[in-house]
């Protein structure tokens, strides 16, 4: 859902702004005045391909920035600028931070369906078709595709497993050697979990034991033995207290020193029992260095870590276990293969049973809105033909298109070959409708809907779009004034001259008297006095 977006130097506009509310919103204007301006930003916000001619002449570079929310829970939503300089080269950045242009369609793009009579939209897309009638149709067929992608997905694991096994069952030669050495290499060492980072800590304290346990034990003499720093400090401590009856200041003194001498003899005790804790063990010392050398050997072969060596060790014990009890393994790995294609069978004939009753009744939902924007006689018909297994894919073992009939006898066609691309916006326009909620692109925008419409099917085109506009954010590029006043929010193009000799495209929303006199134009291209009140009755001012 789209909030705002603002646009500097984009083809004739130098600086413009929208605020796109809920429900419909439209944009007017002469013909020529730049109203397919803000569709090249919304473009460049859904990452489509930057062109330099896109530029505003005179300008260093173009500008573009948007502020979307995914859905209605989205209470900050995220924030896209878009620049594209003079030379071509085009920058993105999301909520700040710089991003790829790919980036910036992964984002964008699902929230926006950009329907034009030139536009690539997702309706042509037959893939599509089977998304908006699993959505439509809700939770019946959803499961069934849930189920069918589960049991998909299970197949896909267990063909692997049985690939996996029977590569195994064929190991032979230097592989199989290799792997035997390696079990029983590692084996023979036996390592243990965190075995390597106990020695590599306790083995330097071991090597210097005896330099350390002398060097705890002088400390410890010079301290406390006698005539060591204790009997120093015991004397001072002495002489301190009995001179306090004299002088009281000097028993402070005394009891700092009190203080410390507490301190030195539990460091002396401490260091004795450190001294006294030190094993010198030359034979433990050897073991452990040669155990050391045994676990640093197999990283060296087989590292660089030890997670290293235990996962090689893993690896080859499994291997070694497949080529023994191959024929077993590889009979439980075929049975389960057998047993997941068959649930993807079941699955696949429940998920088609589903989509072949739900998308004719999506179509026929859809043609009823199509007929009232002026396409009787057109029709939707529900495609779905069976692949070949080796062409089943997680999204269904059918081939599922909508093809469109102009008119009866005629043979129906894919969308994308038929359909014109005023067609292709109303039959976009009434799929919308009928999906409602349902549909993921919470943003709609059509440009040219209202091509060759008129008279009563206008006002029908703009019933259709007011009951889009309670499900979806619409907005409409139109020339229709039925479709102007059914809008919440309506913005006019205008193009201006300006003094360097460039015109200048400018959007302004209008209200009151300013869209009354706008409607007025859109009606008779001038703004009379039947005019201005044939437009007052349309918005319903009169």
């Amino acid at each position: 859902m789209i909030d705002e977006i603002r646009v500097e130097n984009l083809a004739l506009i130098r600086e413009a702004s929208v605020v796109v509310g809920d429900g419909l919103t439209v944009l007017t204007g002469e013909t020529g005045a730049g109203k397919t301006a803000l569709l090249s930003a919304l473009k460049l916000l859904m990452g489509e391909r930057a062109d330099a001619s896109a530029v505003r002449e005179g300008a260093d570079a173009l500008r573009v920035e948007g502020r979307l929310y995914r859905d209605l829970d989205d209470p900050e939503g995220f924030s896209v600028v878009r620049t594209v300089s003079a030379d071509g080269r085009s920058r993105v950045k999301i909520d700040g931070a710089i991003a790829s242009v790919r980036e910036l369609s992964v984002r964008v793009r699902p929230l926006v369906d950009l329907c034009g009579q030139h536009e690539h939209q997702r309706l042509l897309d037959p893939s599509y078709h089977a998304e908006m009638v699993d959505a439509w149709a809700g939770e019946p067929v959803q499961a069934s595709l849930a189920a069918y992608r589960e049991a998909w997905h299970a197949l896909r694991a267990a063909t692997e497993e049985r690939e996996r096994v029977e590569a195994a069952v064929r190991t032979q030669g230097a592989q199989l050697d290799e792997a035997r050495f390696c079990a029983d290499r590692i084996a023979e060492v036996d390592p243990r979990p965190g075995e390597y980072e106990e020695l590599e800590a306790a083995l330097p304290r071991a090597e210097y034991a005896e330099s350390l346990a002398r060097c705890a034990h002088d400390a410890q003499a010079m301290l406390s033995d006698e005539g060591g720093s204790l009997d120093a400090l015991n004397s001072a401590i002495a002489d301190l207290s009995r001179m306090a009856r004299v002088d009281s200041a000097l028993g402070a003194f005394a009891d700092t020193l009190s203080e410390a001498s507490i301190i030195i003899e539990d460091a002396a005790s401490s260091l004795r029992a450190y001294r006294d804790g030190i094993e010198l063990d030359p034979i433990e010392l050897a073991r452990s260095q040669e155990r050391f050398s045994s676990l640093k050997g197999l990283m060296r072969q087989f590292g660089p870590s030890m997670d290293d060596v235990f996962r090689r060790y893993e690896e080859a014990q499994e291997l070694l276990s497949l080529v023994d009890e191959g024929g077993e393994r590889l009979r439980r790995a075929r049975a389960a293969e057998d047993a997941a294609e068959s649930a993807l069978q079941d699955a696949a004939r429940l998920l088609m049973k589903r989509r072949a009753a739900a998308g004719p009744r999506f179509c026929r939902e859809t043609m009823r809105h199509m007929q009232r924007l002026e396409m009787v006689g057109a029709e939707l018909v529900w495609d779905q033909r069976v692949l070949p297994r080796e062409r089943w894919s997680a999204s269904g073992p059918a081939s599922c298109e909508l093809l469109y009939r102009s008119g009866s006898g005629l043979a129906a066609r894919p969308l994308r070959r038929i359909a014109s691309g005023g067609e292709l916006s109303r039959v976009l326009l009434a799929t919308k409708v009928v999906l409602g909620s349902a549909d993921t692109a919470s943003t709609l925008v059509f440009d040219e809907v209202d091509a060759g419409v008129g008279g009563a099917t206008a006002r029908s085109l703009a019933a259709v779009l007011s009951d889009l506009a309670r499900t979806h954010q619409v907005i409409v590029v139109t020339h229709l004034a039925q479709v102007a006043v059914a809008a919440s929010h309506h913005y006019v193009v205008r193009k201006t001259p300006a003094d360097d000799g460039v015109p200048v495209t400018s959007l302004e929303a209008v209200d009151g008297e300013e869209r009354v006199e706008e409607v007025a134009r859109m009606l008779s291209g001038e703004q009379s006095e039947a005019s201005l009140a044939h437009a007052r009755s349309l918005l319903g001012w009169s």
